[in-house]
């Protein structure tokens, strides 16, 4: 109740408060909002963001300090064609401050998107996934292999998540044999990440913690924002994974939540559920393969067996086990038909040998190089022979014509001449004279004859009588 006075007298009587409902009051609010704010320019970092079927569009936009509920409707995102809004970007967005009535919760609706690169904590994110990566934290060949039928699991996460009931539910049903030993760590705020690590390293090392050897460490918790899953890409966390001896299976937030702790740890799950999937075999699967197992083995067991019963008939049905005395006696004349045999075999060895050496013998006559040389000499004997015939008819011939050229050429020749009382008359040099024309008085002239030679000196010379010559003797 309000009491009201006035100034000349007493206090006058009292009135009745204004009395707002909570949806009256959220509109004044709403109406203070847009009026005194209205639309505006608001630069931060998106976070949260959320796609509904509707085609809306729900984020938050926060800074180090504060952080602001934003709406971006369909049909403002339609024309937003070059801008597609994910978590840690960093944007500047123009829109009108007003308030959610149904939650009394103040609001931005977005009407335009400027945006601005990655925010800090994504650039964060992707420069250690460099470092790390050019380290070799995430190569594959330093992954190893999870134990086919793991014994006992030790689990990192917060024990009053929902992703706890849903890895135990999921491993418990599909192998209840399997046992779980919960590392309870906090999976969000300032300070977690050291927890995971101490929490892996006791469990990477048990006899030190006096704690139960596990064979494999699956590390996870449900979905969130980047900030909230911000602890599982701290460096000390993914070098904590890459240094246990044990086998780390990450299965962090929900398929699309990607964390540094995903890419170093051996294995990576979509889900904590699927974590559980695939460590642990369907009991029934596996009983039912064993099952199978068990009925191939007696398949075989039962094959060799009819096997050996068969070979055993036939060794009991064999002549060599039924008539053992008839089988030996059969053995002896064997053996003596091979004696015999042995014992004649080298005098006919000796004797098809004499033969063979017979006709060696008689092929190597026929060829001897004495024999051939024999025959080589015949028929150079018969050859010269045949070939001396016509030689000598031949020269026998040219004899008798030569010698009748020989007497035709001796009746021919000078010789002759000077003996049926002609000379020969030639100047002192023995060029023959065969005209007068060619004597000069006083020229020596040589006359021979068939017994000898006369040289003459010229007194005169006429051409129808000799001249007189002066014989010497």
């Amino acid at each position: 109740m309000q009491l009201d006075f006035d100034l000349h007298g007493g206090p006058l009587k009292p009135t009745e408060p204004k009395i707002l409902t909570v949806s009256e009051l959220t509109r004044r609010v709403r109406g203070l909002l847009e009026s005194g704010i209205g639309e505006t320019w608001v630069e931060g970092e998106i976070s949260n963001l959320r796609r509904q079927a509707s085609g809306h569009q729900y984020f938050t936009l926060k800074d180090a300090l504060s952080q602001l509920s934003c709406v971006l409707f369909k049909r403002s995102a339609t024309s937003l064609r070059d801008v597609c809004l994910a978590d840690g970007q960093s944007v500047q967005i123009f829109g009108e401050i007003s308030v959610y009535e149904a939650r009394g919760q103040y609001q931005m609706i977005v009407r335009t998107v400027q945006n601005r690169g990655e925010g800090a904590l994504q650039a964060r994110f992707e420069a250690l996934k460099r470092q790390l990566a050019a380290e070799g934290l995430f190569a594959e060949e330093r992954k190893r292999a999870l134990p086919r039928f793991p014994r006992r699991v030790g689990l990192v996460t917060s024990p009053s998540g929902a992703a706890v009931r849903d890895f135990l539910n999921v491993l418990h049903r599909r192998d209840p044999g399997i046992a779980v030993l919960i590392s309870p760590v906090r999976v969000q705020g300032r300070g977690a990440s050291a927890e995971i690590v101490r929490a892996i390293e006791e469990l990477g090392h048990p006899e030190i913690h006096g704690l139960p050897p596990v064979d494999v460490i699956v590390l996870t918790r449900g979905g969130g924002s980047i900030e909230d899953l911000w602890e599982f890409n701290e460096e000390q966390v993914a070098r904590a994974i890459a240094a246990s001896p044990v086998p780390v299976v990450s299965a962090i937030g929900h398929e699309i939540d990607f964390t540094i702790a995903d890419f170093a740890a051996d294995l990576r799950a979509p889900t904590p559920s699927a974590a559980a999937e695939l460590l642990a075999s369907d009991r029934m699967e596996a009983l039912a393969r064993l099952r199978q197992s068990a009925q191939r083995i007696t398949r075989a067991c039962r094959s060799r067996l009819e096997l050996a019963r068969v070979r055993l008939r036939a060794l009991q049905q064999s002549s060599a086990l039924r008539e053992p005395a008839r089988r030996l006696q059969e053995l002896r004349q064997s053996l003596d038909r091979a004696a015999g045999a042995l014992s004649q075999g080298p005098s006919r060895a000796l004797e098809s040998s004499g033969q063979r050496l017979a006709r060696s013998q008689s092929r190597l006559d026929a060829q001897s190089p004495g024999q051939a040389i024999r025959e080589t000499r015949l028929r150079c004997q018969m050859f010269q022979q045949r070939l001396g015939e016509p030689i000598q008819r031949h020269r026998i011939a040219l004899q008798a014509k030569l010698d009748r050229c020989s007497g035709i050429l001796a009746s021919l020749s000078p010789e002759a001449t000077l003996v049926r009382g002609f000379t020969i008359t030639t100047d002192a040099k023995g060029n023959p004279l065969t005209s007068v024309k060619k004597i000069c008085k006083g020229m020596t002239l040589r006359t021979r004859f068939a017994d000898g030679e006369t040289e003459s000196e010229v007194g005169s010379r006429k051409s129808d009588v000799r001249s007189a010559q002066k014989t010497t003797p």
